[in-house]
């Protein structure tokens, strides 16, 4: 039965890994499912050859960390885009009242265990707000199959039942907790510690504190901070570019007095003012974009993160990265060549840093951040040739949902454009860091996200960025 389902998703040429809801169901059955069919009582005529088969392959197969990282994903998915979990278990991405966000070709449904895994993963950190509605869709999916038991599942209806009654209980609904408990004394009545716990909620409920009690969790209405939605992340928006500054926002070609512009002019789209943000459309090629992928990708490691004088890795910026030198690759050079030319800047060593490709994969996302250093005590010093004056970032992939730029303070965001190159200031004429520049990398929904970026250092500027007359500016 486990092989005739995996074998009915392989065959659909519909069912692409860009879903996260398959990319999920895929890792949690390569790290527990598989294991747990191989490892059942069914199995043991079979038990030689199959465990030589896992052994085979065993390296290969995500662990622990890839299938609880996959599941904060979907809760991370589920609080930006104002997610139900009803609908995602369902395999629908919509939010009430809007149209779906990302209409897959084949709408793909979580299991009853599915759901408890990513209730578990929040349930084991305290977070009893996505506990309590991962656990609730797993009860209800548990209620409807009762009876069938599924080689591959680890979890039960009592196992959800008695996450799920601890987690009402935690939240300060005891009264819920209680009614939970009973009903899963009704599948278990010998189980002593639900007995217990039943007592004490029916003593909490008779003194009184049933509305609120003692270890009652602060955040259990509201979702933890993960990454909220751009135009909630800081207060009311800033005011939209004033009616004079909308005129230069346009298309253009432009040659910036580059020889090497000439014959193929930059398509450039001015995106915004304050912070001055341009698009270049048509950057690279396909080719360009697979050949940096390929080169990058033996590399690839999770990305970190500037933390006081070192580097670490965050629960705010999900991705791996690889860095490439001009020298690994013609392409990479004749890159760097184009980026000089489009932007005027001086990229010869030490003013530019390596091009980093990064890849964000399953809900993949970069909190709000400022790619310029704001402590003298920043690595980004060691080069010694100042602060990050530019970014220029590449789109290497499209998307089929999610992973836009938002660019916080000024309130906008650009969607990923495939071989399209963001450009933007990081410092002000006067050297100073541009506070309008503050932004994030949204999660990516439905897809593959791949960028490479190049951050130019302002020192080797000086004549092509001059200050200006105003120190202000």
């Amino acid at each position: 039965r486990f092989y005739e389902k995996v074998q009915a998703l392989h065959q659909d040429p519909e069912a692409s890994v860009d879903n996260p809801l398959l990319a999920f169901s895929l890792i949690k059955r390569l790290h527990s499912d598989w294991h747990n069919v191989i490892h059942s009582d069914e199995a043991t005529s079979n038990t030689q050859a199959l465990h030589a088969g896992l052994r085979e392959v065993e390296q290969e197969l995500p662990g622990a960390e890839d299938l609880d990282g996959a599941a904060r994903a979907l809760m991370r998915l589920q609080d930006v885009y104002a997610l139900s979990v009803k609908g995602l278990a369902k395999g629908i991405f919509q939010r009430a009242g809007h149209p779906p966000l990302y209409s897959p070709g084949r709408r793909v449904s979580l299991s009853a265990d599915d759901c408890f895994h990513v209730g578990k993963v929040a349930y084991d950190t305290g977070d009893y707000y996505h506990s309590i509605a991962w656990l609730e869709e797993a009860v209800s999916l548990f209620r409807l199959s009762y009876g069938s038991w599924n080689l591959e599942d680890r979890s039960s209806l009592e196992d959800a039942l008695d996450h799920l009654a601890f987690s009402y209980f935690m939240a300060g609904n005891i009264s819920h907790a209680l009614s939970l408990s009973r009903e899963f004394l009704r599948y278990d009545p010998s189980n002593q510690r639900v007995s217990r716990n039943v007592a004490k909620y029916k003593k909490l409920l008779e003194m009184g504190t049933g509305a609120r009690h003692r270890w009652d969790w602060q955040g259990c209405h509201s979702p933890p901070p993960l990454l909220s939605p751009p135009h909630a992340l800081l207060g009311p928006p800033s005011p939209q570019a004033a009616p004079e500054q909308l005129l230069h926002l346009g298309c253009s070609y432009e040659t910036n007095s580059s020889p090497y512009l000439v014959l193929q002019p930059a398509k450039k789209e001015m995106v915004w003012i304050q912070p001055y943000v341009a698009l270049y459309h048509d950057f690279i090629t396909d080719a360009e974009a697979e050949t940096i992928k390929g080169l990058a990708g033996p590399w690839l490691q999770r990305s970190v993160v500037a933390s006081g004088e070192k580097q670490q890795k965050a629960e705010y910026r999900i991705s791996k990265s690889a860095w490439l030198k001009d020298t690994a690759d013609p392409v990479v050079r004749a890159l760097d060549q184009r980026i000089a030319a489009v932007t005027g800047l001086d990229l010869r060593p030490p003013y530019a840093e390596y091009l980093q490709v990064v890849n964000y994969g399953l809900g993949g996302h970069y909190e709000p951040h400022f790619d310029h250093a704001t402590s003298m005590k920043s690595p980004l010093y060691r080069m010694k040739s100042g602060n990050r004056i530019a970014t220029i970032m590449i789109y290497l992939s499209a998307v089929e949902a999610g992973g836009s730029t938002a660019f916080i303070y000024a309130n906008f965001s650009v969607p990923v454009v495939k071989n399209a190159a963001l450009f933007w200031w990081n410092l002000r004429r006067n050297g100073n860091g541009d506070g309008s520049t503050l932004h994030a990398g949204c999660p990516v929904l439905a897809g593959d996200k791949w960028v490479a970026n190049k951050w130019i250092h302002e020192h080797g500027q000086e004549f092509r960025r001059p200050c200006s007359a105003d120190p202000q500016d």
